[in-house]
């Protein structure tokens, strides 16, 4: 006898791949099951990109965000992972929001390979392979979740 599949509980988030020139943001359906690129955000101040994503948390009804660490290759935290968690730490506070944060190492490059594969070129594209990391970004952090969930409900 099998037991009914449990629904699964919706989830707004949005996922972000923060660069000194540009944030990529990706979010979610409230399924949580996929994640899709929103839009890139040139930065210009921390309470102009505070303001902005504001506005995407109110719009979407966002419940956390997903950050992507830039881990060092041999998986320690290097100064951009630890210029990221600042930026995280303050925007988390500021929009009073919980922050979860994604290994991001080699997204961009998955997100220019994809680019690649659409005849574009990563060059002319910056903005997009943000974006794209951004959602890169947040599948792995829902699939992570999803499995975690499927786990806990089989315990």
């Amino acid at each position: 006898m099998t037991s009914p599949k449990q629904p699964q509980p919706s989830i707004s988030a949005l996922g972000l791949d923060f660069g000194r020139k540009r944030i990529g943001v990706a979010g979610c359906d409230g399924t949580g099951l996929i994640a899709t690129g929103l839009t890139t955000i040139e930065r210009t101040s921390f309470a102009r990109d505070v303001e902005q994503i504001r506005n995407l948390v109110d719009e979407r009804q966002v419940q956390v965000l997903v950050m992507g660490l830039p881990y060092s290759m041999d998986g320690t935290v290097g100064f951009q992972a630890r210029q990221v968690q600042k930026f995280a730490k303050k925007l988390a506070k500021a929009l009073e929001l919980p922050v979860e944060y994604v290994d991001e190492r080699l997204t961009s490059f998955q997100a220019e390979q994809l680019l690649i594969a659409e005849n574009r070129s990563p060059s002319r594209h910056k903005g997009l392979i943000d974006r794209k990391a951004a959602s890169i970004i947040l599948q792995q952090w829902l699939d992570t979740r999803r499995a975690n969930l499927s786990k806990s409900v089989l315990a």
